[in-house]
């Protein structure tokens, strides 16, 4: 356990950290630190491994955090390891399964990456499985890196700003509760099971989970034949078009994300096979998530008025998400956005220039509120891969302009009108008589004075921080002024400390 805790490990995560601090608050050194450079990051996020890896491609999502050259070099982390030592795979293989329900078992891993490692291999029956093995001790090291991640940032928390804090805070918050969930290969295959489900109408393949067979150790699960999505030579060869299969993708997103609020949120190229029949088949359930309601309909907002170029409506989208803290100017918000739209809508630019123009941009609104909300990290992560998968094969693919036909024609089962628009007014008529019998509980408590308003996790947040920037100056301001008089109670001859402290205090309350 303790090698995990070790000064080399510490000290990396300690260069890996003050890198990202550095670059996120755009400065060229902290005393005699600099940031490492693209390629040392990379080199030391890989020996770190599974976890920082893992953290590593969620930041890569964050072009608000990262100059382009380091958010390239983020692009191209892997979640690629060398496989387990034989000994260390026998032993996992044992401790999985207490008999061997295998005619046939294949040693050598056709897949290795941080969590675990794929062999194929044939069950007693002669059906072909893939069998996903889980690292031997990568539990307690995923546990042991939060713990350390946890550390640091309370270390590194008072030198950002307000709202880089809790960005950085959601990132390593939803990030610790994601990779547990993942190292759980039980968790996996229920999360198989659920997903295979809800979405069987789907013209996508799902792999076949073996249940009696699986445990936290080990996955037994139907083995898929295909090549990567991103395989240009073996699609070419095969003769089969991708632009329908890109089309397929979205809509599936757009119903995952949109409609189900139920998504795979690590849809990268190597868990997209096509298969040799033209199918697509989805691998690897480990990273799932639920978007909640309000969440899913805001995004959905956001997205109409994205395309409306309604920019006022689009602030108050990003608001209701969190994206845009409660209190920014809407004038100087809706501006960017206009302005970013106006680069992104350019047929134009290629993607290289619209990524360059969009960088400067960036740069020039660091000090507009933004932040980032805890459920938007693993959305905007399968966004930005999709958006990526499209753009190879499509050039300056748009996902904002694929997506909103589909969601028009989807709106009110998002919206949750399961019935049609006939259907819906029935039932809303049916809850007329509800709807009055609440509107008179509403008038008495108001009568009575005892309603009460309810405030929205943006209003609540705006609230708690304009308390915080008012009441700090006052309490640092009071504390310093009665350091003053106990500095003459303990002895009147610490007049020079007290008359210090005594006008410190008063500027700090004559100038908060």
């Amino acid at each position: 356990m303790w090698r995990y805790y070790s000064p080399l490990r510490l000290w990396r995560v300690f260069a890996l950290l003050l890198t990202l601090f550095l670059l996120i608050k755009r400065r060229d050194r902290f005393f005699l630190f600099r940031p490492l450079t693209p390629q040392k990051l990379i080199e030391t996020i890989t020996k770190l491994g599974t976890s920082f890896v893992k953290l590593a491609q969620v930041l890569a999502t964050r072009s608000d955090f990262f100059p382009p050259d380091y958010l390239n070099a983020l692009k191209t982390l892997h979640d690629e390891l060398p496989p387990m030592t034989n000994d260390a795979m026998q032993r996992v293989f044992q401790k999985a399964f207490v008999q061997n329900p295998f005619l046939d078992f294949e040693n050598e891993a056709i897949a290795s990456a941080s969590i675990g490692q794929v062999h194929k291999a044939t069950l007693q029956d002669g059906s072909v499985v893939a069998v996903k093995l889980r690292r031997e001790g990568v539990e307690m090291r995923v546990r042991a890196d939060i713990h350390i991640l946890v550390l640091f940032n309370a270390l590194f928390r008072p030198l950002f700003s307000h709202y880089t804090k809790h960005s950085v805070e959601a990132v390593i918050a939803e990030f610790s509760d994601m990779i547990l969930k993942e190292v759980s290969l039980d968790q996996e295959r229920s999360n198989l099971e659920k997903f295979s489900i809800q979405y069987a109408d789907q013209p996508i393949r799902f792999p076949k989970a073996y249940a009696k067979y699986s445990g936290d150790d080990a996955l037994v699960m139907s083995y898929e034949e295909g090549f990567r999505f991103d395989d240009k030579a073996a699609i070419e060869a095969h003769s089969i078009k991708i632009e329908p299969l890109i089309e397929i993708l979205v809509n599936f997103y757009t119903e995952q994300m949109l409609v189900q609020g139920f998504f795979h949120a690590d849809p990268h190229p190597g868990n997209l096979l096509i298969a040799p029949d033209g199918k697509l088949v989805l691998l690897d359930f480990g990273m799932l998530k639920r978007i909640p309601n309000e969440t899913r309909i805001a995004i959905i907002e956001l997205i109409k008025n994205a395309h409306d170029r309604n920019f006022e409506g689009y602030v108050r989208a990003c608001k209701k998400l969190g994206i845009v803290v409660y209190e920014a100017p809407a004038n100087e918000v809706a501006e960017f956005a206009e302005q970013m739209f106006e680069i992104f809508e350019n047929d134009s630019l290629n993607s290289t220039t619209m990524q360059d123009l969009a960088f400067d941009l960036l740069g020039k609104t660091r000090n507009l509120p933004f932040k980032l909300p805890q459920e938007a990290i693993y959305i905007l992560r399968a966004s930005a891969i999709i958006e990526g998968l499209g753009t190879t094969y499509i050039e300056n693919f748009n996902g904002i302009k694929d997506i909103l036909p589909i969601l028009q024609k989807n709106i009110p089962r998002a919206l949750g009108l399961q019935d049609g628009i006939l259907g819906t007014l029935i039932k809303e008529l049916k809850m007329v008589p509800t709807d009055l019998m609440a509107f008179r509980s509403l008038i008495r408590r108001a009568n009575e004075g005892e309603l009460a308003v309810e405030l929205s996790k943006a209003q609540l947040a705006s609230l708690q921080k304009s308390l915080h920037d008012s009441l700090l100056p006052l309490i640092t301001g009071f504390i310093l002024l009665f350091g003053a008089l106990f500095a003459l109670f303990l002895d009147r001859e610490n007049t020079l400390i007290a008359t210090l402290l005594f006008a410190i205090g008063t500027a700090r309350l004559l100038f908060r």
